[in-house]
């Protein structure tokens, strides 16, 4: 879900604010559902900085790796912002548990596709 502050973050750079780009990805354990009024994860256990950023047509996809001992745990949220801690938020996911263990590298893949609906 593209959260509140992240629409709001979508308008200030059409009308070029010149809002710093989306640049890490944060794990949690939260376990409430995603709202658009989040402006954090429920639970942030680690944030790393994003791999690439990139743009196909209407979809933009962000890539993050959690090497061995970053975010170990039962994920089940993460989310994309704009700063190494606190920041604006773009997005918020909530999913079933992926267990990532203190020895595992974890590739995070969220893509964003915009499309009109009629």
């Amino acid at each position: 879900m593209i959260v509140d502050s992240g629409l709001q973050h979508m308008a200030d750079q059409m009308a070029e604010k010149n809002q710093i780009a989306m640049s890490h990805l944060a794990v949690g354990t939260g376990i409430n559902a995603p709202v658009g009024t989040d402006t954090t994860l429920q639970t942030e256990l680690s944030r790393v900085a994003l791999t690439s950023v990139m743009r196909s047509d209407k979809k933009v996809t962000y890539v993050a790796t959690l090497g061995p001992g970053v975010g170990t745990g039962a994920l089940t949220e993460a989310g994309i912002f704009n700063a190494a801690s606190s920041g604006d938020m773009l997005t918020r996911i909530g999913f079933a548990v992926k267990n990532k263990g203190a020895n595992d590298t974890m590739t995070v893949t969220i893509e964003h596709t915009y499309q009109r609906v009629s």
